[in-house]
């Protein structure tokens, strides 16, 4: 059977009494995450929702989330995952064009998704635990799993929308089974034995698939942070002796410049992706922490994973890897050719791990699909023992006076500095080059620089045409829910 929610079935029966969730001192066994799971079903089903009918999740990282997600699977539902912070508007947005028929909202929210469901029409039922909790108990569990084809839509993801309207990128069961199976086997190596930090949020790709998804299909415990704190997930590892800690380079330079004497012996393997880690992050985190990372590359249209360094082959360092099984990467140039060793290229995928499509978006879905390689708009180049490593994104290059300038380049040169904690290079509008670059950094704690003292950092080590002429130093940069910088809402300051 395809259904991805089969995974949590199995190990329940396979392993009933081992921890599945933890938050905080509270744990849920495998068997209570079947059982309340099939009696969320129950109570979706009781509430009208049918085979192939849209649910949307609006929940932070709360065990409810992962009942009502499992349990909407069970139901034949496809869940819409979505984030708990957004607005009304927003909320409207996705409800409409999902034609969802049913919004589970947490009881702590601020009542957006509410107002937005009202716009759109949908009904809303509020989780809240123990009413919750309640309302389970009163349904029996419905312990059959709908049938699924592999080509049937699971979830519906929507994109950030960074070059217009988020768009919901359909998967299907089989695809995120496909990744999930072999993330587990291949690439993580998941065990019962393993406790994984749920700190990335449940309502994108990273975190569903390649943290719950995987914990699920290998038995292991997800102990859940709701919301990212380099402290609380630092007490968290030790607490509950975490093997494994997934992040995305953010995260991992904010534990790096945290303060701490938590006890974090017992990880075994850190995951970075979501965006490039620079490489001073990497080694500075690993001398401290002692634990190797190991980073990838995913994105929400391909369930996520594509490609990775996997444990049991060399390392390397600003590289994503290579990819993971039954998957195909290639580099293609503005005509469609591959590109040679070395060269820079479009990375494109084909794979069982790619979108059925945009929900209703034949046109786009063609644009991004053509001939079953899905365009990434990722450009990269390959070494010649096959690992590839990300230049930047294709939209964000920025083209001075004809020539092109790939901002993590630059990016990685600042934060060589060691008074750098974050750097996001942009271009913005020239008169006579077509564009400038300029950049934006954030000092580490304590640490003093000031803008001429980087744009010469930058300045001795690339080419002319590359430096930043501009340069200010910003107390924050704008951050997206996974954690990813947003360049798009990054404006340089006036004169």
């Amino acid at each position: 059977m395809a259904n991805l929610a089969q995974f949590l079935v199995e190990t329940a029966a396979r392993q009933p009494e081992r921890p599945a969730l933890r938050l905080g001192t509270d744990t849920t066994t495998y068997a209570e995450l079947d059982e309340r799971s099939a009696r969320a079903a129950a109570l979706l089903r009781a509430a009208g929702v049918h085979q192939g009918d849209r649910v949307a999740l609006m929940l932070p990282n709360v065990p409810e989330f992962v009942v009502l997600y499992y349990g909407a699977l069970r139901a034949g539902a496809i869940v819409v995952p979505m984030n708990p912070l957004l607005k009304e508007r927003e909320t409207a947005y996705h409800l409409t064009d999902s034609g969802a028929v049913l919004l589970l909202e947490w009881h702590r929210a601020p009542g957006e998704g509410a107002q937005g469901a009202a716009a759109a029409g949908v009904r809303t039922m509020v989780v809240d635990p123990s009413p919750f909790a309640e309302s389970l108990a009163g349904h029996e569990p419905l312990t059959d799993v709908a049938r699924t084809a592999d080509d049937d839509v699971a979830v519906l993801l929507y994109t950030s929308g960074t070059t217009g309207k988020p768009k919901g990128a359909a998967l299907t069961h089989g695809g995120l089974r496909h990744n999930t199976e072999v993330n587990a086997v291949h690439v993580q190596r998941m065990t019962p034995d393993d406790v994984v930090v749920g700190c990335l949020p449940l309502f994108h790709i990273f975190g569903q698939i390649c943290t719950m998804s995987v914990a699920v299909r290998s038995g292991a415990s997800l102990t859940l942070v709701p919301r990212f704190d380099p402290q609380a997930v630092l007490d968290t590892v030790a607490r509950d002796r975490a093997t494994v800690f997934e992040g995305v380079p953010t995260m991992y330079a904010a534990l790096l410049q945290h303060p701490t004497e938590a006890d974090v012996s017992t990880l075994r393997m850190c995951i970075s992706g979501g965006a490039s880690l620079p490489v001073e992050v990497l080694h500075g985190f690993e001398e401290r922490f002692g634990c190797a990372i190991l980073e990838g590359f995913g994105m929400s249209e391909t369930s996520p994973v594509v490609t990775f360094n996997h444990p049991d082959r060399p390392r390397k360092a600003g590289s994503i890897g290579t990819p993971i099984k039954d998957v195909e990467v290639r580099l293609l140039d503005e005509k469609g050719q591959d590109v040679g060793s070395g060269a820079i290229g479009e990375l494109v995928v084909r794979g069982p791990n790619v979108m059925k499509g945009y929900w209703n978006r034949p046109e786009e879905t063609a644009a991004a699909v053509p001939d079953g390689w899905l365009r990434t708009g990722d450009m990269a180049r390959q070494d010649e023992d096959g690992y590839f490593y990300i230049v930047d994104r294709k939209k964000d290059m920025i083209i001075r006076g004809g020539y092109n300038v790939y901002p993590r380049e630059i990016e990685e040169v600042l934060h060589e500095h060691p008074a750098v904690a974050l750097a996001a290079v942009v271009g913005v509008p020239h008169e006579k080059l077509g564009e400038e670059i300029a950049a934006a950094v954030v000092l580490r704690p304590g640490a003093q620089a000031t803008p001429e003292e980087l744009r010469k950092h930058v300045k001795g080590r690339v080419a002319a045409y590359k430096y930043p002429r501009l340069v200010w130093l910003a107390d924050t940069l704008p951050m997206g829910p996974s954690g990813k910088i947003l360049k798009r809402e990054i404006t340089a300051p006036a004169g």
